[in-house]
């Protein structure tokens, strides 16, 4: 069986909800990426997905902050933001019960200087070691998502000299083919990849501009009848996580997987 989750925007969480109860999935929450929410009443917001979420009969899992996001930067007051943004996420998620939170790994990638990787790739290993012994603390896994990397091992890279088994790998699948050198194929992610993956996000796009739009989405450059296999063939077990706009798209694309049929 696979192992299925929703990713819940602000709008669609009640939605999304039903639509896991229906089919006995999983939720990825989005709501406490934003600042806006962070800077709010986010004890009231979290009071709330606390309640949302308790019939949800799959995990939970949660998308953390990303605007703006650049860890690892030459500037310690940067950091220092970036930091207090990761650790209030990973509260968080503790206390939805949510197993790991998403981070970017904000690589430039339009910087292919090699001084810019050097340096990029050694303050964040600074960045990430305490911040994953605080994930430790919290009985969460950070997980770092390809955004605009243009290669595979930049992440992996991290991850080995990291070296900790609370901070872990999100493949995008869309963010792989949009902006990957095209030296290197999916399968290159995955290989590349495969000793930290834990989740997996999945939507389609014009192969142009990252959207999020269901598998079948008549403009999509992403085959999934394809993509799944190599997914599956490479790790039965990981999180697939559907980040699509719409929850008419989720429920569509259901058809792709093996889970529990509706009563």
């Amino acid at each position: 069986m696979d192992r299925v989750y929703l990713s819940a925007g602000r709008t669609n969480i009640e939605d999304c909800v039903a639509l896991a109860v229906e089919r006995g999935l999983g939720i990825e929450i989005m709501a406490f990426a934003f600042p806006d929410v962070l800077d709010g009443d986010w004890r009231y917001t979290q009071a709330q997905y606390q309640q949302l979420l308790h019939d949800v009969p799959g995990p939970i899992t949660m998308h953390g902050p990303f605007m703006d996001m650049v860890s690892g930067s030459p500037d310690p007051r940067i950091n220092a933001v970036c930091a207090a943004r990761y650790s209030a996420a990973i509260r968080i998620a503790s206390a939805l019960g949510a197993k790991q939170v998403i981070f970017h790994a904000n690589f430039i990638g339009t910087l292919h200087n090699t001084f810019y990787r050097e340096g990029w790739h050694k303050r964040n290993v600074e960045f990430w070691k305490p911040l994953a012994d605080y994930a430790a603390q919290h009985d969460v896994v950070a997980l770092l998502e390809n955004m605009w990397e243009f290669d595979p091992t930049i992440i992996a890279d991290l991850l080995t000299a990291v070296n900790h088994p609370n901070v872990r790998a999100c493949l995008d699948v869309g963010h792989a083919h949009l902006f990957s050198n095209p030296q290197y194929q999916f399968d290159d992610w995955l290989a590349v990849m495969k000793p930290w993956l834990v989740e997996i996000h999945m939507n389609n796009n014009n192969g142009i501009i990252d959207e999020h739009h269901g598998f079948d989405w008549k403009h999509g450059v992403l085959n999934y009848h394809d993509i799944l296999p190599r997914i599956r063939a490479l790790n039965p077990d990981l999180d697939l996580v559907l980040e699509m706009d719409t929850v008419k798209d989720m429920r569509q694309s259901l058809a792709y997987f093996t889970i529990r049929e509706p009563a």
